[in-house]
C-alpha cells in the first residue's frame, strides 16, 4: 500500500460559490370521519399522481395518525392540488 500523499486531493478542492435556497412545502391532508378510504386514495391518485401502493399507505397513515405530508414541492405546484383536495370534501393545508 501506498502512502498517503497531502497533495493528491487536498489541494484540489472545488469551493461551491452560490447557495441556492430553494423553498420546499409539503401537502398535508388531515383525518376526517367522513370521507372513505376509497375517496382518499382515488383522490390521491387522481391529483398526487400517487400510485395505488403510494395512496394506499398515505390514506393509512392520515387515518392512524391524524394527517400525513402526501407530497413535497413548490408552493405554486402544490396550491392547485390543494384546491382539489380540497373541492373533493378533503381537508388539507400546504405547510412550510
Amino acid at each position: 500500500m501506498q502512502p498517503f500523499e497531502e497533495n493528491d486531493w487536498s489541494t484540489n478542492v472545488d469551493v461551491l460559490d452560490e447557495v441556492v435556497e430553494t423553498d420546499v412545502h409539503n401537502l398535508v391532508v388531515f383525518n376526517d370521519e367522513v370521507n372513505t378510504f376509497d375517496h382518499v386514495i382515488d383522490t390521491l391518485i387522481d391529483v398526487c399522481k400517487h400510485t395505488p401502493e403510494q395512496a394506499e399507505q398515505c390514506t393509512l397513515l392520515i387515518h392512524y395518525k391524524g394527517k400525513c405530508s402526501v407530497k413535497n414541492g413548490s408552493w405554486e405546484e402544490l396550491v392547485p392540488m390543494r384546491n382539489e383536495i380540497c373541492r373533493r370534501g378533503i381537508s388539507a393545508e400546504v405547510l412550510n
